[in-house]
């Protein structure tokens, strides 16, 4: 039942892309940024759009997202937006984040094709102000989350394969570039404290191992760079840090995460 709305994303998809666009999968994924006009024939609307940047704050769970883009909620022309945690929670009454967490091998996959959906639609959403903020991305549900499942040996190869063929076809044809990644770089051992501390009800049953693996993956990804393509310039923050370390490691990278010039010119 969870695949039906994403075919119905993707019909809409293929009616907004303009006729005569390449679409052949042996084409490959493109370059970052190169389809963000696909979406509208008009010059000026897309000119508009390049103007605006999505930023994706990173990091394993309780790695000090939440803080980040708390710390950059007040700032003129700045729009946030969560993970849509809520509606992980509570599909029609159900719970798949709880039932994934309780049993991956048997929810793996109904957890993260709802993931991939709403991560979908929060790229999707219209974007209002010159910058905005996202907690986490499609490409860490995939790269990240899925991974995981599938490396554990609780999700079934098939299960990977066609979330993989879902997310293969979203990229190459939908808008869902990105300008920056902020990777809140933490140790297992710091999210596993934090964990604890906050105590939220689908969370007391992560072991260490698995912020461990976690943690892995980003590295791969984001540090080493041999795990996926990276889907923007990547900026580190070492967020192993007490809150007030935290702010003014934020306050100090303002300018690098908000204002679009800097990132012109790399970081």
């Amino acid at each position: 039942m969870l695949l039906r709305p994403l075919r119905g994303w993707a019909a809409g998809a293929l009616r907004l892309v303009r006729p005569g666009s390449p679409r052949s999968p042996a084409s490959g994924p493109r370059p970052r940024g190169a389809h963000r006009g696909a979406w509208s024939p008009d010059k000026d609307r897309g000119q508009e759009k390049e103007k605006k940047s999505v930023i994706c704050i990173e990091g394993n769970i309780a790695s000090g997202k939440t803080t980040c883009l708390k710390f950059f909620s007040n700032t003129t022309d700045v729009e946030v937006l969560t993970e849509p945690v809520h509606k992980w929670r509570n599909v029609h009454g159900h719970n798949p984040l709880g039932l994934m967490y309780d049993d991956a091998s048997r929810w793996g996959l109904t957890l993260q094709t709802y993931v991939q959906l709403t991560m979908l639609e929060q790229h999707m959403h219209p974007q209002m102000t010159p910058v905005r903020l996202m907690e986490r991305s499609i490409y860490s549900a995939r790269y990240i989350f899925v991974e995981n499942l599938y490396r554990s040996g609780k999700m079934p190869a098939v299960d990977y394969v066609v979330l993989s063929e879902w997310f293969d076809w979203i990229i190459r044809n939908i808008d869902v570039s990105i300008d920056l990644i902020v990777y809140l770089r933490t140790t297992p051992e710091t999210c596993y404290q934090r964990l604890k501390m906050r105590c939220r009800e689908e969370e007391k049953l992560i072991p260490l191992e698995y912020l461990d693996a976690i943690h892995c993956l980003y590295e791969e990804w984001l540090i080493k760079g041999s795990l996926f393509p990276v889907a923007a310039p990547v900026l580190v923050i070492d967020a192993d840090y007490h809150m007030e370390k935290m702010l003014e490691l934020f306050e100090q990278n303002r300018k690098r995460i908000l204002t679009p010039e800097k990132r012109k010119h790399g970081l």
